[in-house]
């Protein structure tokens, strides 16, 4: 291969998703060469790199069902699909961060890998629970092809929605394969999740009975066993009915793992209503600011292990000194300063004294203390989601079951700081109570957390709207006409729909070689007929690594226009041709990546090779596509 031919290569976008599996295996073959034979990974080489390390044993623990390994296949295919942007559905769509996304969510998880790997601060989903009478998208086969499931999602109707014919199937518990098509249908995008989450970030799952013990086993593969924080039980109902047969059922799970616990900080919740009355009625003088508060004895109980260094004498008020039955639950140095700080409480019984310590009911900055959830949500139930839905919409029928708004709530405040500008993201957003519950949330505390939503357009059996999707962005507009007009809050929505390129793909495999030179002809300008500016300006962010809420600003120079997006540091040409001189000012504009399209060339290497040798010594990353 000539060295112009590397150069030409090397400049050139493939259009594909971003792979981290890719990463991984550059590092393995950079760090361990010798487990590689002829580029591919040899097992036996493998294991003898790591020794003892690793099980190659037949016999192992671990969950195992039809298609499993085609799992993995549909996970390291990358696609070539792109979001478009819809703003007349939008609401400030230049202004707002908060993002709903229509699209099948594998799709849209695999687009979104390099624009916001590591980035997500909190996911929650509700999936399909495989009751029986679900229909969600799984392979009807298990060696179907990525293309081949692509075209079945692909199939809509003449107003543009999703067919459900041969797309959303039924999985009865009649089928051979009952768990194993819920399981394939929700692994590949589990893992695809994962890797959107920051290293202190955290997912919950909503499930109940039918797939609890599945689903545990499934996310302690993919996120690691010793990264289960709880199970929380969530009351659903007040009470039951005459239709339960045996026991009467009022809960539901939800599953809570963090990305790395070791990542993560202890997880604090302000205190609401009740807990602070709990706080006594005692006052100090000295600390008035900090509000009343409330008491817990420093002696251990005997469930602590024995620790003798936790024995030692305390002052009393009268002079003397009180030691512990047992042991104390602070260190001396600890308990000690706490007495000077006036931070003990002592009380004379006929016993003697006991130690407390105070629990102020505000910090010293003045802040009202947080405190630890329960794994047990009893102040929430179903019925509250089902009477927002009449609400809002003013029919329950609308979208039934919806997830009460204050259930969410209570996980982001969780998982969330108000001012830090964390994401949330739910791929199953339904009637978009999760990016309610966010919004809901910021209006209370003044907060800047965001949310990215994903909705299959699931056609719909009513007449006010024609799918799920709909329902969920007319929720979101409601809930912004609804708010006061002056609120700081970022109220917006911005849309965008799943699609496939706005560039052509290269076809392998022609069959003769009439289908290659027509392909080639086809390719001399390779941008799809019927493409904005603006769609193609977005899949070019997008693909660059850049987030969906990049600013973008349109530039001019000598009636060539250009995009600078994030503040020059990316720079987008979408003009059919290019001068050596417009060139030579991009230059000057020292951006970090420039991306222009191969037909503003004209098919002149020369320029284009030139334009990236200028590019290289400027150290200016620039890619054509």
């Amino acid at each position: 291969m000539s060295a112009k031919t590397k150069k030409k290569s090397s400049i050139k976008m493939d259009g594909k998703s971003y792979l981290p599996q890719a990463d991984f295996l550059a590092f393995l073959k950079s760090h361990y060469p010798e487990a590689f034979s002829e580029g591919k990974i040899d097992p036996q080489k493998l294991k003898l790199s790591f020794g003892e390390i690793v099980n190659d044993s037949n016999e192992r623990y671990g969950l195992s069902w039809a298609g499993k390994s085609d799992c993995f296949r549909h996970i390291q295919e990358p696609t070539t699909a792109t979001l478009k942007p819809v703003r007349k559905e939008s609401v400030d769509f230049d202004k707002t961060e908060n993002i709903f996304i229509e699209g099948d969510n594998l799709q849209v998880l695999k687009v979104l890998q390099k624009s916001y790997y590591g980035k997500i601060k909190m996911i929650y989903i509700d999936p399909p629970y495989n009751t029986g009478n679900d229909s969600f998208i799984y392979p009807d086969r298990f060696q179907e092809t990525e293309k081949e499931y692509l075209q079945r999602i692909g199939d809509k109707d003449e107003e543009g929605n999703l067919m459900r014919d041969g797309m959303f199937q039924k999985n009865s518990r009649d089928t051979g394969h009952f768990h194993s098509n819920w399981l394939s249908m929700m692994y590949p995008r589990l893992f695809l999740a994962k890797n959107l989450l920051r290293d202190d970030g955290v997912i919950f799952v909503s499930i109940d009975d039918n797939e609890v013990h599945n689903l545990r086993m499934v996310m302690n593969e993919i996120f690691g066993e010793g990264n289960f924080i709880d199970s929380i039980i969530w009351k659903k109902r007040y009470g039951g009915g005459a239709k339960e047969k045996y026991l009467i059922s009022v809960h539901e799970y939800i599953l809570m793992y963090a990305k790395n616990k070791d990542e993560l900080e202890p997880l604090f919740v302000p205190q609401d209503e009740d807990s602070i009355k709990r706080y006594y009625k005692l006052r100090d003088e000295k600390y008035e600011s900090r509000g009343p508060y409330r008491t817990h004895p420093l002696e251990a109980t005997k469930s602590m292990g024995e620790r003798k260094n936790l024995v030692y004498e305390i002052p009393t008020p009268d002079g003397g000194k009180v030691l512990p039955k047992r042991q104390w639950l602070w260190s001396k140095d600890r308990a000690l300063k706490a007495l000077v700080n006036n931070a003990l409480e002592f009380i004379k019984t006929k016993n003697g004294w006991t130690v407390h310590t105070k629990q102020y009911l505000k910090d010293e900055e003045g802040s009202v203390r947080e405190s630890k959830m329960f794994s047990l949500i009893d102040n929430v139930f179903t019925q509250h989601g089902t009477n927002e839905i009449i609400d809002i919409f003013g029919d329950a029928q609308v979208f039934p079951f919806s997830k009460p708004t204050n259930l969410i709530k209570q996980l982001i405040n969780v998982a969330t700081k108000s001012k830090e500008h964390h994401i949330v993201l739910d791929f199953f957003a339904g009637s978009c109570s999760t990016a309610d519950a966010v919004s809901s949330l910021n209006l209370e505390d003044d907060g800047d957390r965001k949310y990215i939503m994903v909705q299959l357009p699931e056609t719909f059996d009513l007449v006010s709207f024609k799918t799920i999707s709909d329902v969920g962005k007319e929720r979101l507009r409601i809930i912004r006409n609804r708010s006061k007009k002056n609120t700081s809050v970022d109220l917006g929505l911005k849309v965008l729909r799943l699609d496939e390129s706005n560039f052509k793909v290269w076809q392998s495999g022609y069959s003769s070689t009439k289908e290659l030179e027509n392909q080639m002809k086809m390719f001399v300008d390779n941008v799809q007929k019927g493409s904005s500016r603006e769609d193609i300006l977005y899949e070019l962010i997008l693909k660059s690594g850049r987030d969906l809420n990049a600013t973008v600003e349109e530039k001019s120079w000598k009636k060539k226009k250009y995009f600078s997006v994030d503040s020059g540091q990316l720079i987008v040409i979408l003009e059919d041709s290019l001068t050596r001189d417009f060139i030579d000012h991009i230059i000057e504009e020292q951006p970090q990546k420039v991306i222009c399209l191969d037909s503003a060339f004209a098919g002149n290497d020369q320029l284009k090779t030139n334009t990236h040798l200028q590019l290289e010594s400027a150290k200016i990353d620039f890619k054509v596509v």
